[in-house]
């Protein structure tokens, strides 16, 4: 039976949620390791390499935030650098520091991203690869799993989810997502694996 860690962050900032974390609270299954980790950089990386130690999952997949997309967004690439004009929840900015000294450039996906993207589309939820994840937290942790699992046969790779409707005030003009939607995407990746 096949393992799956699944892992949302806590809400960043000033907004009182974060989409990531409200999915992962709602997802469940004898097979499916749950955790929301804490946005900064130090503590996320940690606690994401704790859980992978602990519960030897054959499958990652780590969600976080994108404000301003549309869809639900399987990411390519994982590079190694933490490049963000904001700070985490510590007060932590990063700038041109790449996150392994040494470490390759860049990182891919191992999960089924373009199977992801077909199936939450087939299951009428807006999906499209996307290349960049960023520079911030969430290409910090995608980087992080995928370096910490290069030579495992474990599948792993971020994808980003867009602001859920009850963050329309927090973030007036931006597009949202119904939260069932989103959950109905992460459920069909679960189900393609």
């Amino acid at each position: 039976m096949t393992k799956v860690l699944l892992t949302g962050f806590e809400p960043f900032g000033k907004a009182t949620q974060n989409p990531s974390g409200e999915i992962v609270k709602q997802i469940r299954g004898d097979n499916i390791v749950t955790a929301i980790l804490p946005v900064a950089y130090a503590q996320s990386a940690q606690r994401l390499l704790e859980l992978i130690a602990e519960h030897n999952p054959n499958v990652v997949i780590c969600l976080g935030q994108a404000e301003g997309r549309t869809q639900i967004t399987p990411e390519r690439i994982a590079i190694n650098l933490d490049d963000a004009r904001l700070a985490d929840n510590d007060g932590v900015t990063r700038i041109d520091q790449p996150i392994l000294v040494g470490g390759p450039v860049a990182y891919e996906s191992t999960l089924p991203i373009k199977e992801f993207v077909t199936a939450i589309t087939a299951a009428g939820v807006p999906a499209a690869v996307s290349l960049s994840a960023g520079a911030f937290l969430c290409n910090h942790i995608f980087y992080v799993a995928q370096d910490a699992l290069k030579d495992t046969k474990v599948h792993s790779g971020f994808v980003h989810v867009p602001l859920m409707d009850e963050q329309a005030g927090e973030f007036p003009g931006l597009p949202t997502m119904p939260l069932d939607q989103m959950v109905k995407a992460v459920r069909t990746m679960l189900e393609v694996l």
